[in-house]
């Protein structure tokens, strides 16, 4: 029974620290790219070519947006900067998941092995797998340090 309670350990309370930071940012990370891609692609507006709003711009001269409500231009010389802003999050979001990425690799005591840790729901597992390249470039490169994937099982 000693032997299934070894994820238990409380020498592997840093890794499964950072393996919930971990987990966090990848939410994170997904909820960001949904964001990013519903502005870049919005929802269709009702149509205002009728109701109210279009008789109003009927009289005034000036067409109501797509939500009856009249658009106001941006002033001269400005631009919407929420495309930039979005890539430079998404950046920093997946700069940060590498980050941990590496913590964690480094931190795990063996390679090519599942590691039994605790995150809250029984018993869960974590390792760092060899990638097997099998193009021509990496038989060329055999000096080169391999690289791992980091799972996690939940």
């Amino acid at each position: 029974m000693a032997s299934n309670l070894n994820y238990l350990d409380p020498s592997l309370l840093p890794l499964e620290d950072k393996l919930q930071a971990y987990l966090q940012a990848e939410k994170e990370l997904q909820r960001a790219v949904a964001e990013s891609a519903s502005l870049s692609h919005p929802a269709p507006q009702p149509d205002a070519t009728s109701g109210p709003a279009a008789d109003a711009a009927a009289h005034s001269g000036t067409a109501p947006t797509s939500d009856g409500v009249f658009e106001q231009r941006p002033p001269t010389g400005s631009y919407d900067q929420a495309g930039d802003e979005m890539h430079e999050q998404l950046q920093n979001l997946r700069d940060d998941l590498e980050t941990l990425r590496r913590d964690i690799i480094n931190m795990l005591p063996v390679r090519d092995e599942w590691i039994k840790v605790n995150l809250g729901y029984g018993p869960s597992r974590v390792g760092a797998f060899q990638e097997t390249d099998t193009s021509a470039g990496a038989s060329a490169e055999a000096g080169a340090e391999p690289t791992y994937q980091l799972r996690v099982v939940i």
